[in-house]
């Protein structure tokens, strides 16, 4: 609104640089930096349309100051991811949202991701929710192992949502998905605030864990979380998915939490199923 009515032609670097700091100044960082993208990419269709001379927001590329990263809540210490996992157990609230706060720490992908799951994409047969890509940060289908127990929750999830499109609907709108509100107002329902608890923070909870607690590779945690290998050259060459190997390491931290949860002072990793199952034999 400060230069929408402005002529294009008329508008200086001093002038973007002015709105800018507005944002900067009630410290909408990121949103400045956005906003200067959006306003150069008018100015250069502009100059390719012959309305003006020059885009002034790229003489601002780097004059402005950058957001300071910001790390999401998130338990790192298995006794109070137990408490957590309990906590969640005694929830009251709605069923699919207690299905969602269930599936968070078990398949640590991005809570908006979770909210939107479909159910034309879990494969029941396969253990697999295949994730396309129009709703991945990358734009690349994501493979999701899923465990025994998160097929367990997706079953009888089913019974109820099944019919519909969505995994968890919103209680308002079926035909929509749960709003991205819901983890925290029931967080804050658990008596957790976002100092405490995030929903995106339980990726750092489970990288954390599965490295230093179960001692997973850590190449397959990065896949797992949908981290694209870093470089040009290895995000040329390296397309491996590790799914074998991410379906044993699902299942042993499906197995870990459920140690966490039923003992408060568990800190060891699980015996997992194959030794189990071998000693057994």
């Amino acid at each position: 609104p400060y230069i929408g009515a402005e002529p294009v032609d008329h508008i200086k670097a001093l002038t973007v640089r002015d709105v800018l700091d507005k944002l900067v100044e009630r410290g909408a960082v990121r949103t400045a930096h956005r906003l200067r993208n959006v306003i150069s990419q008018i100015m250069r269709y502009a100059v390719a349309t012959g309305r003006a001379e020059h885009d002034p927001a790229a003489a601002l590329k780097g004059a402005l100051r950058h957001a300071q990263t910001k790390h999401y809540a998130a338990i790192l210490d298995p006794a109070r991811l137990g408490e957590f996992l309990r906590a969640v157990d005694a929830y009251k609230g709605e069923t699919v949202t207690r299905a969602a706060l269930k599936l968070l720490p078990l398949l640590f992908v991005r809570p908006g991701e979770l909210r939107q799951a479909e159910w034309a994409h879990i494969d029941f047969a396969e253990a697999l929710w295949t994730n396309p890509g129009e709703k991945m940060k990358k734009r690349k289908d994501h493979l999701v192992p899923l465990a025994p127990q998160a097929l367990g929750i997706l079953r009888e999830l089913h019974r109820l949502t099944g019919r519909g499109r969505f995994v968890f609907p919103s209680p308002n709108n079926p035909g929509e998905p749960l709003s991205s509100g819901v983890f925290p107002a029931a967080f804050l329902r658990m008596g957790y605030s976002n100092k405490a608890v995030t929903a995106h923070g339980f990726r750092a909870t489970a990288k954390t864990l599965l490295l230093e607690r179960l001692e997973q590779n850590d190449q397959w945690i990065e896949r797992q979380l949908a981290h694209a290998p870093s470089g040009q050259t290895n995000q040329a060459y390296d397309r491996t998915r590790y799914l074998p190997q991410r379906r044993k390491m699902m299942a042993l931290w499906a197995d870990y939490l459920d140690t966490l949860r039923t003992l408060p002072d568990a800190t060891t990793a699980p015996e997992s199923r194959e030794s189990r199952e071998g000693r057994e034999t």
